[in-house]
């Protein structure tokens, strides 16, 4: 039996569904509020999550210490911990080959902080996006193995057999990314998506292997009477990698980020404090500020410039330094989005003339960057609710990258289809892939892609629900209820901010800028919400709120704190509207 459509809203201006929480949710939540004193609104958000009454308050209050798995659940973390001491211990020349993400960056810069904290320099290797792609390549392996006792390769490394073979050396592999069915000549594979292991700490970024792999080599340490560097204070990288890697923010990895952005909120590490002050971050750092406002600029090196400018920033330990990199990256950022523009426009074009009805949406062009296919595929996603590959072909080949949807696992459909020859390369994790192509490949690589994906359900659905947690009056919008509603979260994939509709109340906006709308509402006792609707101008919202008049709305959005000129209030995240 189909759920009736919240307060009747069928279709809302940007034709969407409202479903609100379940009977079963409802009454779950009513008990809990009534054992635990806590707003119904928020217990609504705890039930919707999976959490129970009697760990309500456990949840509100994650605790790293009980949610940090044993690093030994994944398997060679002990051998790697081992050779990687010893090559400490030894005095060994350390080689750090990393992805171009930030999750590479993160990673590698992990280790190099780490590492000097030892009294130990390494080598960091970071391959140009363009020149080399994505991964270890057996020149950059041989040339590294040729000088070098070990090397480290972080966020990739995997499905690199050829290379690794080619290091001639010891090689430690820290990976997320989903294997294959044999494992390369690495020494050690640690690897929570290897094939032989039980998927337990799949959800976790490559940083956070990593972060595992050094919590045992400082057990180990502490076995032999020694002190090892603070791993706590190192935990704002792993939180930044974490949410700009789109990993859910679930487990071990809500903790992980939690406790990560009150490190980061001491502003300790030069390189991320000095770019939070270019990017104008004003405020104590959020899920949201990791997401959209540092994790861009430092992944505009790997995209567009120099491949390791974000994890040197990352690492860097000089104020000169720090800031010279992040000007950069700054400068870097600002030329990819116009990049970034030019490719979105016309690989939405493409994709709409193709059709995207289908289970797969994608778009390929000659020139287009390989360095920004992936946001373009995000925006493609967000775009039409379908997992979504842009492609940039230069002559006879091409580079894509591929984003997903909740529920589908794209990594292993494109894994699949590289296995079955359709592709050059391919893999990636459930929500994030890369491709290479030939030319001749694309059609039939596309039309394969689409088929396993319509297996797995990608787009069956109709017209895209908007899930409601609860109803909210203006007066219950308190800044003291935000920041109960903070204890719940971070928020981000896998556990989006709760979602709140305020009922029958008119509205008086302003347009901001080309496509943003300002708006306040309230309750007519005196009590008003201020509110912001990003690209407002891009759907119909823009024009129904503009153009109000006297007309009353339901208003559906997330609630945040605003600090401007020294002052925080409350504002309304605006998502949708209907007319009341």
């Amino acid at each position: 039996m189909t759920q009736s459509a919240f307060l009747n809203v069928e279709a809302s201006l940007t034709n969407r569904r409202w479903i609100g929480p379940s009977n079963e949710v409802e009454r779950l939540a009513t008990a809990m509020a009534q054992e635990t004193r806590l707003p119904l609104p928020l217990c609504n958000t705890l039930v919707a999550r999976g959490v129970s009454a009697q760990d309500a308050v456990a949840f509100l209050s994650p605790q790293l210490r009980d949610l940090l798995p044993d690093p030994l659940r994944m398997k060679d973390t002990g051998r790697a911990a081992t050779r990687f001491l010893h090559a400490v211990k030894t005095r060994q020349r350390i080689a750090i080959f990393a992805d171009y993400d930030v999750d590479g960056g993160s990673s590698a810069a992990l280790l190099i902080v780490w590492l000097r904290g030892m009294g130990v320099e390494a080598t960091l290797y970071i391959p140009d996006r363009i020149d080399e792609g994505y991964g270890p390549n057996v020149p950059a392996m041989a040339a590294l193995g040729a000088a070098h006792d070990l090397i480290l390769c972080v966020d990739c490394g995997t499905l690199s057999h050829d290379p690794i073979a080619a290091a001639n050396c010891d090689v430690i592999v820290l990976d997320h990314h989903l294997g294959g069915e044999t494992l390369p000549p690495a020494f050690a594979v640690v690897n929570p998506n290897r094939q032989d292991e039980d998927g337990e700490l799949a959800h976790l970024c490559a940083a956070s292997v990593v972060f595992l792999m050094l919590v045992e080599a400082n057990r180990q340490l502490r076995g032999q009477g020694i002190t090892g560097p603070d791993l706590m204070a190192m935990l704002d990288l792993v939180a930044l990698a974490t949410v700009a890697d789109v990993a859910p923010l679930i487990g071990v990895n809500r903790a992980l980020v939690r406790q990560g952005l009150k490190v980061m909120a001491r502003r300790d590490r030069i390189g991320l404090r000095t770019l939070a002050d270019i990017a104008r971050m004003d405020q104590a750092p959020t899920a949201y500020a990791l997401g959209f406002l540092l994790g861009p600029r430092i992944n505009a090196g790997g995209r567009i410039g120099q491949a390791d400018l974000g994890a040197r920033l990352l690492s860097t330990d000089s104020p000169t330094e720090a800031k010279a990199l992040a000007e950069r990256l700054d400068t870097l950022n600002t030329e990819r989005r116009a990049i970034e523009a030019a490719v979105r426009e016309e690989a939405l074009a493409q994709a709409e003339a193709r059709g995207t009805d289908g289970p797969l949406v994608w778009a390929a062009g000659d020139g287009w960057h390989p360095g920004v296919v992936g946001i373009v595929a995000a925006r493609l996603k967000e775009a039409t609710h379908r997992p979504a590959v842009v492609i940039g072909l230069d002559g006879d080949e091409g580079k894509g990258s591929a984003r997903s949807v909740t529920g589908v696992d794209l990594g292993a459909a494109i894994h699949r289809v590289a296995a079955e020859g359709l592709l050059l390369k391919g893999g990636g994790h459930k929500m994030a892939a890369g491709l290479s192509l030939r030319r001749d490949q694309l059609e039939p690589a596309m039309a394969r892609l689409s088929e396993l994906l319509a297996k797995q359900g990608a787009g069956a659905g109709g017209r895209e629900d908007l899930r409601i947690d609860s109803l909210l009056m203006p007066t219950a919008a308190t800044p003291a209820f935000v920041e109960q509603l903070e204890q719940a979260g971070p928020f981000g994939t896998a556990a989006p901010a709760p979602r709140f509709v305020f009922t029958d109340t008119p509205v008086t906006s302003r347009r901001i800028g080309e496509t943003h709308l300002k708006l306040s509402f309230g309750d007519g006792m005196g009590q008003r919400i201020e509110g912001i609707a990003f690209g407002a101008f891009d759907t119909p919202l823009g024009a129904a709120l503009e153009n109000a008049g006297h007309q009353h709305f339901h208003l559906a959005g997330r609630l945040e704190m605003n600090s401007y000129g020294g002052r925080s209030k409350v504002q309304l995240r605006l998502e949708d509207a209907a007319k009341a």
